[in-house]
């Protein structure tokens, strides 16, 4: 089980989808993810990874892991993220 912590930028970004099956279907993942599934991920580099997702345009949501903790945000900002946490 992992504890999901987002970043303002993350939540604000995902707060205004305007499609609410997009939004319902990536909140799913995350909830997945808080239940250790993390499914299809990827290092992208820096500490931080991605969750893909395959339909529509084909998401992505980036993260950092510390621990049980996955700390969730935009890639360029979770790369510069993941170089000041301990």
């Amino acid at each position: 089980m992992y504890k999901i912590k987002r970043t303002d930028e993350f939540s604000n970004w995902l707060d205004g989808l305007k499609d609410p099956v997009t939004k319902q279907r990536l909140v799913g993942r995350l909830r997945k993810a808080m239940n250790g599934n993390l499914g299809d991920t990827k290092f992208v580099g820096e500490s931080v990874f991605e969750m893909r997702e395959h339909f529509g345009c084909g998401w992505r949501m980036y993260y950092v892991q510390r621990g049980d903790v996955l700390q969730a945000s935009d890639i360029a900002k979770a790369q510069k993220l993941a170089s000041t946490l301990e």
